[in-house]
């Protein structure tokens, strides 16, 4: 009887729940895997715009040479640098699934995003300066500032992805994860706030400091929208509503399909590529073309 007894215990002794793997992850069973259509979905728009870069190399070369600029030229080698990063994310995605590459997985969607925020943040910040009299000086002083700032988002997620375990780089089939969407909405907050800010500045004392380019206002109004939307969605996902994960998703699919090309299109295929666009003073030069300085010589 005891040896039936203590047979039935240690039968009927509960199981340990399974152990998430070492990025927090709930299981890779809980993983949403995508199919072939949504790999290619992601890939062909990302391959087309690189074999477009490509195909204008030698004329954007030859601009570059001609305007000297080391301004065109670092965000020419950023724009590559980044479509080269995504091209990658695009077309791994099947590491999300994959059994050992949770880890390789979390470090190229860490530095492929880093790589579009930095150049984000960048371009925004070279713009907003009040003079480009000394391009080189402008150009150091916004790549050192974005620098800080994205390092120091990279190393946030960093701990809290090896450190903590946030899946932040994960689909998560039903993931309410506290954290992970907690560190999204922080980031699209202040996104959000900043872009917000910058279309509240031609409302106030300030506006003379914009540059006078409607280019700028259309890009900073689309990317208010995006990044409003996608805080919205964080904000679902949050309290479990499928809807929240699901327009999070779509926002991050249009992202990684075209920021790129429309960052290209709406700047370095046309506010940048002027023949002579030197930075020695872009705010001065319109003004001048437009006559505001001819009583100077009255």
């Amino acid at each position: 009887m005891p040896n039936n007894l203590h047979q039935i215990i240690t039968n009927s002794s509960i199981s340990p729940p399974p152990i998430s793997n070492i990025n927090g992850q709930d299981g890779q069973s809980d993983r949403q895997c995508h199919g072939v259509w949504y790999d290619a979905l992601l890939v062909v728009p990302a391959v087309l715009f690189v074999v477009y870069l490509a195909v204008n190399a030698k004329k954007n070369v030859n601009k570059l040479r001609n305007g000297r600029s080391l301004v065109l030229i670092s965000y020419f080698a950023l724009l590559w640098l980044a479509s080269g990063l995504n091209l990658a994310w695009c077309s791994l995605q099947a590491w999300q699934c994959a059994s050992g590459k949770e880890i390789a997985w979390n470090l190229l969607s860490l530095i492929t995003t880093s790589g579009f925020l930095c150049l984000e943040l960048s371009l925004v910040g070279f713009l907003l300066q009040e003079s480009y009299a000394n391009g080189l000086e402008a150009l150091a002083r916004t790549f050192t500032i974005s620098g800080i700032i994205v390092g120091v988002d990279m190393l946030l997620k960093a701990i809290f992805i090896f450190g903590f375990g946030v899946p932040l780089f994960f689909d998560v089939v039903g993931s309410t994860h506290q954290m992970k969407w907690g560190l999204w909405i922080i980031q699209k907050l202040l996104l959000t706030t900043v872009y917000g800010f910058i279309l509240f500045v031609p409302f106030s004392k300030w506006r003379e400091k914009l540059p006078p380019r409607p280019a700028f206002y259309n890009y900073v109004a689309v990317m208010f929208v995006v990044n409003a939307i996608s805080l919205l969605a964080c904000g679902l996902a949050t309290i479990g509503i499928g809807f929240g994960l699901w327009l999070y998703n779509l926002t991050v699919i249009c992202y990684h399909l075209l920021y790129l090309p429309f960052l290209y299109v709406t700047f370095l295929a046309d506010f940048f590529q002027e023949e002579d666009f030197l930075l020695d003073n872009a705010y001065y030069s319109e003004m001048k073309d437009a006559g505001f300085f001819d009583a100077d010589w009255d």
